[in-house]
């Protein structure tokens, strides 16, 4: 995928909806972002063949660059206006390349299986402008309760107009109602725990990949990822690379974990404030390292766990929920002392002597053969508000991700995110590939079955 510069503004294209925000020099206002909005094909690739995979997911990537190019069109015409030139100059050649990329993404899975119906429905894309102007920060200093967010007249690092979070974006945690309701235990309940000690990313391992959905593409994530655990993570790890590699666990336990970092919006250049991962596509600011990381296997509330498969692959969240909607959405932000009440589309604001912590619940149901699936979903579900699972799946060790961070009253924070997704809190997304030994994911299920707490 490529990042295109638009007035200042390192800026994604991607297959789903990106924005492209054209902004003005000297401190003036910035124009209204336009947006493309094309349909995101991966996710109604929801049954691809695995043997036709590789393939499609090649072509998915084209259907990104296309949107790429269709975005640098759409910028040497920053300033026109009229319909029909942004139809026939943008909308039509860029619904011709999709057309055709569809068209071979079809006859790809056709070699191995039924061809696919109606891709060629989602050939066409839309331009609209939006409003997603920020509120302006608050002055240096301030601990307000209802204080922060980043101006978009006010770069964080002085060089690129940047785009999210609003005010709107953060509540103060003291003003949020209890909300977390756990389903009762059952007598079969499987009540144990199992701790992997993995560090807080002391060694800095950091890059813009993601293995699991873009494997094989450099900067695939358009966001900076922190990772604990195995310590060769990276777009192209594959399974025996991460087999073979060390860790930061001190169990020995190689699987990988790794989220998007969160910056400090301080004003201050980070390392990565030229490249790809980072300012080129908007992440701007000083990556906090965690206070603390907790990774903590533990049991189903109504029946006993069987063992995860090695390299099963798992993503909680939705990393796009700002413009797919909150099917997939699973954020939860909040404040040490307060945790019985969890944010799913605000940032929390933390009274001092508290951190800020982001909890991934990931999914605890497997459907019992697959390691991963066409969309990185389907093979796995989460429990039902009962702790049952779905028809068709088992319970698995539930991975919790729990992460707390320092941040002073009153400072500006932000999740990395595609530039697209304005730093929502609701886009937060933990991930994570299974590359425990068998002999110690059997002492994981055998102490969270036998109730006791290991680790």
């Amino acid at each position: 995928m490529a990042a295109l510069a638009v007035g200042g503004g390192a800026l994604l294209m991607t297959d789903n909806n990106a924005s492209a925000a054209r902004s003005s020099w000297g401190g003036q206002a910035a124009q209204a972002p336009m947006t493309i909005n094309c349909p995101d094909v991966a996710v109604r690739l929801s049954n691809v063949p695995e043997q036709a995979r590789p393939a499609v997911d090649n072509q998915l990537a084209q259907l990104d660059t296309q949107v790429a190019d269709a975005y640098e069109q759409l910028a040497a015409g920053a300033t026109q206006t009229d319909r029909n030139w942004v139809r026939t100059r943008v909308l039509d050649p860029l619904s011709s390349q999709r057309r055709g990329t569809l068209d071979r993404i079809a006859t790809e899975i056709e070699r191995v299986s039924n061809r696919p119906e109606g891709l060629d429905s989602m050939a066409s894309c839309t331009v609209k402008k939006d409003d997603v102007a920020p509120a302006a920060a608050p002055a240096s200093g301030s601990a307000a309760p209802n204080a922060p967010a980043p101006s978009a007249s006010a770069p964080a690092d002085g060089d690129k107009a940047q785009t999210g979070p609003r005010r709107s974006d953060f509540v103060d945690i003291r003003r949020v109602r209890p909300n977390v309701a756990a389903p009762r235990l059952q007598a079969n309940a499987s009540r144990g725990t199992f701790k992997s000690r993995c560090g807080r990313n002391e060694n800095k391992h950091f890059n813009p990949d993601n293995v699991i959905v873009a494997p094989g593409v450099s900067n695939g994530a358009h966001h900076m990822h922190d990772y604990v655990g195995n310590l060769e993570t990276d777009a192209f790890a594959t399974n025996d690379d991460l087999a073979a590699a060390g860790t930061t666990c001190t169990n020995g336990d190689r699987s990988t974990h790794y989220w998007p970092v969160l910056r400090l919006r301080n004003g201050k250049v980070e390392s990565d404030a030229n490249l790809p991962g980072g300012g080129q596509d908007g992440n701007v600011g000083r990556i906090l390292q965690p206070a603390s990381v907790q990774l903590t296997f533990r049991g189903s509330p109504v029946s006993k766990v069987t063992a995860m498969p090695t390299f099963l692959r798992i993503i909680t969240g939705d990393a796009k929920a700002f413009t797919n909607g909150t099917a997939n959405a699973n954020a939860s932000w909040s404040c040490t002392g307060f945790e019985n009440r969890q944010l799913k589309e605000k940032y929390p604001l933390c009274p001092q002597g508290s951190n800020v912590v982001r909890t991934f619940n990931f999914q605890s149901c497997w459907d019992g053969s697959n390691t991963d699936s066409a969309n990185h979903r389907t093979h796995v579900a989460f429990a039902r508000p009962n702790g049952t699972c779905p028809k068709g799946f088992r319970a698995i060790p539930q991975l919790v991700q729990r992460i707390t961070y320092k941040i002073a009253p009153g400072s500006v924070f932000a999740v990395d995110s595609f530039p697209e997704q304005l730093h929502k809190p609701g886009t937060d997304h933990g991930d994570f590939i299974n590359v425990m030994s068998s002999s110690l994911m059997r002492q994981a299920v055998s102490c969270i079955n036998s109730g006791r707490r290991c680790g």
